[in-house]
C-alpha cells in the first residue's frame, strides 16, 4: 500500500507541469541527487550538462544524444544507461515527444568522491594482479543494461521519492550498488577494447578477447581458466568481482549484441540464432526481447 501511495503522489508530482520540454522532478540525498524529466513536445539541441558524474536511464521515447567532444551522435532508447563524465556536456533531440506520448528519462548525479569511497572498497575486496583495478575513467559510456540494473533503477526511484525513516541509508546502499554496476562496465569494456595493447596488467584479459572472437563456440571453462592461468574456483571468482557476470552470462550478452548489428545489417533471424551458436530460435528470441525490449524480427524492421 505504502508502494502504491509512493507512485502515485510521484505520478501526480510529474502532471504538475511547467515546461514542455524536459519538465524537471527532482529528489536528493546525500551523496546523490535523482531527477526525472518529461517532454511533451517535439524539440532539438536541448543543452544537459552537470558537474559531476551523471547516469541517465530512458523510461519511455527516444532521444538522439549529441556530445560534441566525442563527435558522438546516437539514439538513446529504454533498458539502455546513457553515462556522461563530470562537467562533459550532451544536446539532446526528442522526435517523438508530444502531449499524449512524452519523453521520459531518468538521471542521477553522483559525486566524484562517492565514486572514489566505492572504488577503493571494491580494490580493497579484488585480488586480481593489477593495482587499482576499480577506477572510474571520465568518459562516455552507452550500454544496454541488464534486467537487474532496471530493477536498480526502478528501486532507486521508489527510494527517492519516499520520506520513509531509514530513506539515506537504503539510497546510500542503492547508490553503492549503481556505481558498482557502473565500474564493472567500464571494466568490461576496457579490457575488450585494449585486447590488443593491454592497459590494465589482468589475467582475465586474454580470456575476455577469446570468448568475444568464439562466439559460436560452446563456453569451456576449462580453456578460459588456462588462458587466464587459475583455477576453476578463482576464475569465477574474480570474473564475477570484475565484471558482475558470470563467463556464461557475459558470453550471451556478447552474443545478443552481436546478433542486433547482424540484424542490422539484413541477416535473417535463424540465420543468425545459429550462427551465433544458440539452438533454438524460440529460446534466442525470448532471450533478445529480454535485453533489448522487443523481438528480433521487431527490431529487424
Amino acid at each position: 500500500m505504502a508502494a502504491y501511495l509512493t507512485k502515485e503522489k510521484l505520478t501526480k508530482q510529474r502532471q504538475a507541469v511547467d515546461v514542455l520540454i524536459e519538465n524537471k522532478v527532482t529528489f536528493a540525498s546525500d551523496n546523490a541527487e535523482l531527477s526525472i524529466y518529461d517532454t511533451y513536445q517535439d524539440a532539438q539541441k536541448v543543452a544537459l550538462h552537470s558537474s559531476e558524474l551523471l547516469f541517465c536511464g530512458m523510461i519511455c521515447g527516444k532521444k538522439i544524444m549529441h556530445v560534441g567532444d566525442s563527435d558522438y551522435h546516437k539514439e538513446f532508447l529504454p533498458q539502455q544507461s546513457f553515462v556522461l563524465a563530470p562537467e562533459q556536456g550532451v544536446l539532446i533531440d526528442f522526435p517523438e515527444a508530444s502531449i499524449k506520448q512524452p519523453t521520459t528519462c531518468l538521471a542521477i548525479e553522483i559525486s566524484r568522491e562517492k565514486i572514489s569511497q566505492v572504488a577503493d572498497a571494491l580494490n580493497m575486496q579484488q585480488q586480481i594482479s593489477s593495482d587499482d583495478f576499480f577506477q572510474y575513467i571520465p568518459k562516455l559510456i552507452h550500454a544496454e543494461h541488464n534486467q537487474q540494473t532496471q530493477q536498480l533503477l526502478d528501486r532507486m526511484i521508489g527510494l527517492f521519492s519516499e520520506n520513509e525513516q531509514d530513506r539515506h541509508y537504503l539510497i546510500e546502499l542503492a547508490v553503492n550498488e549503481l556505481i558498482t554496476r557502473l565500474l564493472q562496465q567500464q571494466s568490461r569494456d576496457l579490457m575488450l577494447s585494449s585486447c590488443q595493447q593491454p592497459l590494465i596488467n589482468c589475467s582475465l584479459n586474454q580470456a575476455l578477447n577469446f570468448m568475444a572472437e568464439n562466439l559460436n563456440q560452446t563456453l569451456d571453462i576449462d580453456k578460459l581458466c588456462k588462458i587466464a592461468c587459475m583455477s576453476r574456483s578463482k576464475f569465477y571468482q574474480q570474473f564475477k568481482l570484475a565484471f558482475g557476470l558470470s563467463p556464461a552470462t557475459y558470453q550471451q550478452q556478447l552474443r545478443l549484441k552481436k546478433a542486433r548489428q547482424l540484424l542490422q545489417s539484413g541477416q535473417q533471424v535463424s540465420q543468425i540464432c545459429y550462427e551465433l551458436g544458440f539452438t533454438n530460435p524460440s529460446h534466442f528470441s525470448r532471450l533478445f526481447k529480454q535485453m533489448f525490449g522487443v523481438p528480433p524480427k521487431h527490431y529487424k524492421h
